[in-house]
């Protein structure tokens, strides 16, 4: 049985462990469950990890249960947030938990015939019918108040502006409850997840040994921040979405390509499958000449087609060298298909009328919102930044007519390095 904590260790996915976790891993096939949270219907990069996680156990023979949180849904959790969330209706929570699994069931092998067979488990299964009194009578007794006080989620919320209800208060006790009753009825003696993770997942472990005297486990994953500072699967656009719907492959594949160095160095072993000898030698090659982006290309390749399969990928290739490659080639040489067809590309529709009355560029940048005012629109094409059909336009007195038309219908206009949209009038 191939030893899973080495392998994450060297893949810098190890943070905090508790005392035992690797000899059990390597004494026999364990079951080990990560929680999921369904306050959205898709999940998002930042959920990669502990998917992998999930795979990297399934892979070295272990069994993986995938839970995701339809009744902690409805609590939220306080780990790592400033201030409480909102709480969500039951029809949507259904909705969310529906659409997550899913997504789930991409990643694992759930084949039964195998012995370590993926699974999905929900607690609201076992919440459902839990009543109040039994909970604290069952659960609340065995875990006091100064041991929950003490986790750094409640400290820092008790010590901030906004406090903390008493409904996120509980909420390390329900997830420790869920870590007890998987161990009850799976056999679960593990659990893995974030790092902020860590107080919420050792009270399920302590739950477990004062209830019913029995041993668990944990470990958890350092949370990804990027190498400048800014947050991890975060963009102008907001969230990357694993849902294509959401965030469209193309789209998808870009973040990855356009991480920095230093992010693709350590994001290439936390988010792909290669071999350490394999990364090692991208490495190496790629500090040889950084400017051909083997990383960066070998990353978003790697985890477009784990995502989005290998079709996807190759579309994404496609829209790129379309884009950014062949830059040098004249608009007209697209043809109308290839225009319609590139994704990741905005799409504005444009009344031909204004067309016709000889807008000016500014005023057209502003009107289809590509910039928010006609004082951004001006700063932008006065430095620099703006092209239209593939040439860069400097003069705001341009006026945009029908004549500029590709195939008498679009307008492709860049804006900076990486935002294009095709304009069609209509």
């Amino acid at each position: 049985m191939p030893n899973l904590i080495e392998e994450l260790r060297w893949r810098g996915m190890i943070q905090d462990i508790m005392p035992g976790t690797e000899e059990q891993l390597n004494k026999e096939i364990t079951t080990a469950y990560i929680g999921f949270d369904p306050t959205a219907d898709s999940l998002h990069i930042g959920s990669l990890v502990p998917i992998i996680l999930l795979v990297h156990l399934q892979k070295a023979g272990h069994k993986p249960i995938a839970l995701v949180g339809g009744a902690t849904g409805m609590v939220g959790d306080p780990s790592g947030k400033s201030e409480e969330r909102n709480l969500l209706s039951e029809d949507i929570l259904n909705h969310n938990v529906a659409c997550v699994k899913k997504q789930l069931e991409q990643f694992l092998n759930f084949d039964k015939s195998l012995p370590n067979a993926a699974e999905m488990a929900n607690n609201y299964d076992w919440f459902k019918d839990f009543s109040f009194l039994s909970f604290i009578r069952d659960v609340g007794k065995h875990i006091t108040v100064n041991y929950m006080m003490a986790k750094d989620s409640v400290k820092k919320r008790l010590e901030g502006e906004t406090g903390m209800s008493f409904t996120e208060f509980t909420y390390q006790l329900v997830q420790g409850y869920d870590f007890y009753w998987l161990h009850q009825h799976k056999n679960v003696k593990l659990q893995m997840g974030g790092s902020d993770q860590w107080g919420n997942i050792v009270t399920g472990t302590e739950l477990i040994r004062r209830k019913s005297g029995g041993e668990a486990f944990a470990f958890t994953c350092p949370l990804i921040k990027k190498a400048d500072g800014g947050k991890f699967g975060k963009t102008e656009k907001g969230n990357i979405w694993l849902d294509a719907n959401k965030t469209t492959p193309f789209q998808f594949y870009q973040f990855w390509l356009n991480a920095n160095d230093a992010d693709a160095e350590s994001w290439i072993k936390i988010f792909t499958f290669l071999d350490k000898p394999t990364i090692d030698h991208l490495i190496e090659e790629h500090k040889k000449d950084a400017s051909k982006r083997l990383l960066q290309k070998t990353l978003a390749k790697e985890v477009t087609i784990f995502v989005h399969g290998q079709l996807e990928y190759d579309k994404a290739i496609e829209t790129t060298e379309k884009l950014f490659s062949n830059t040098t080639a004249a608009a007209e040489d697209l043809s109308e298909d290839d225009l319609h067809h590139m994704e990741g590309i905005v799409k504005i529709n444009y009344n031909v009328i204004k067309l016709d009355t000889n807008t000016d560029v500014v005023s057209f940048l502003a009107e289809t919102n590509i910039f928010p005012s006609k004082g951004e629109a001006r700063k932008n094409v006065q430095g620099g930044g703006v092209s239209i059909n593939r040439k860069k336009i400097e003069d705001i007195q341009l006026v945009i007519n029908s004549s500029m038309l590709l195939h008498g219908k679009y307008l492709l206009v860049q804006k900076g390095k990486k935002n294009y949209y095709l304009v069609s009038v209509s």
